[in-house]
């Protein structure tokens, strides 16, 4: 069953979106694992293979689509190890493209983008020349990031950001009467914990970033990091891009976030009073992943997937997290 905004997304449909900007696929078709948008492999009669992705309806705008293209598209030029959207050229009057130089198409109702495809594997972090690596390669990037800042792109805002997700899980009924009060009182502690943190560290400097970087989104190949997806790009602190990449007690963070910072500050300065914001950050994410799937639940994908969200269970569990996030950001 598919979701909606995508029902009409069959395979033929997708091999027809690509003919209709120059690339004609021989049949041969994968989807891949991609929650948020729909996401295919599909082979070419040229004998290349390219990866298409259709945005899901409703959640960026063209302008924001446009301007995350032309992010990647600046870091290739710097080159910065990222997978940039195609140029593309409509070969179909009924497609209309987007970007300077175009990089989005839209056509029958859906938009859409075309990359290389890339192949690699997750980095392995155990390995401290690993975490040197990345460093460098977050240090490049941000270096990149810091010309000129986002117009259209999400702004990190930690108690804009906290407050939309606390409202939509509350309001939406999506916690379980025996589990809210609990719940709630424990996301509202961590959620002020958290803003006191942000508001500790201010003034900020922000710039334009990956969003997402955790090691699903970093393929390690010909021996160095390459990024595959800009999609959740936005502007915020620099340590956004670095704090998903430690974990552990908070010695080992410590030592795997010093690793990093010998890397990325061969390319970028760093704050050292983000370092407070790496437990702050990783709240922050459980509330808006809770969020996330609540608003996308009623995509059959995500109640196929996620089983256990909206459970007593689920929500337990959620309490016990917060309440361990609020010891660590003591």
């Amino acid at each position: 069953m598919a979701a909606a905004g995508y029902a009409d997304l069959t395979p033929q449909e997708v091999l027809d979106a690509l003919d209709a900007v120059g690339l004609r696929g021989d049949g041969r078709i994968l989807q891949l694992n991609s929650y948020e948008n729909r996401v295919f492999q599909v082979f070419l009669e040229d004998g290349r293979a390219v990866v298409a992705k259709f945005y899901r309806p409703g959640r960026w705008s063209d302008a924001q689509i446009v301007e995350e293209h032309g992010f990647a598209l600046e870091l290739a030029e710097a080159e910065v190890p990222v997978v940039p959207p195609l140029v593309l050229e409509a070969t179909d009057a009924a497609v209309r493209l987007e970007g300077d130089p175009p990089t989005l198409a839209c056509r029958s109702g859906h938009r859409y983008t075309v990359a290389a495809r890339c192949a690699g594997r997750e980095p392995e972090l155990d390995d401290p020349s690993t975490l040197r690596r990345l460093g460098r390669f977050i240090g490049r990037l941000h270096a990149v990031g810091r010309r000129r800042p986002f117009a259209h792109r999400h702004r990190l805002d930690a108690r804009a950001d906290g407050e939309r997700a606390f409202a939509l899980l509350i309001q939406g009924g999506f916690v379980p009467p025996d589990q809210e009060p609990s719940w709630s009182a424990a996301a509202r502690q961590a959620l002020e914990a958290t803003v006191a943190a942000f508001e500790a560290a201010a003034p900020l400097a922000t710039l334009r970033l990956h969003g997402d970087c955790h090691l699903g989104n970093v393929l390690w190949r010909d021996g160095g990091p390459h990024v595959v997806d800009l999609d959740d790009a936005m502007q915020g602190p620099a340590v956004q891009d670095l704090w998903m990449l430690v974990s552990g007690d908070r010695s080992s963070i410590a030592r795997q976030f010093d690793r990093l910072l010998e890397g990325y500050e061969e390319f970028s300065d760093f704050d050292d009073r983000e370092r407070a914001l790496v437990e702050p950050l990783r709240t922050l994410r459980m509330l808006r992943h809770s969020a996330w799937l609540a608003e996308r639940w009623s995509d059959p994908t995500f109640p196929l997937n996620f089983p256990h969200f909206g459970s007593s269970a689920y929500w337990s569990q959620q309490t016990t997290q917060l309440r361990e996030q609020l010891e660590a950001m003591a």
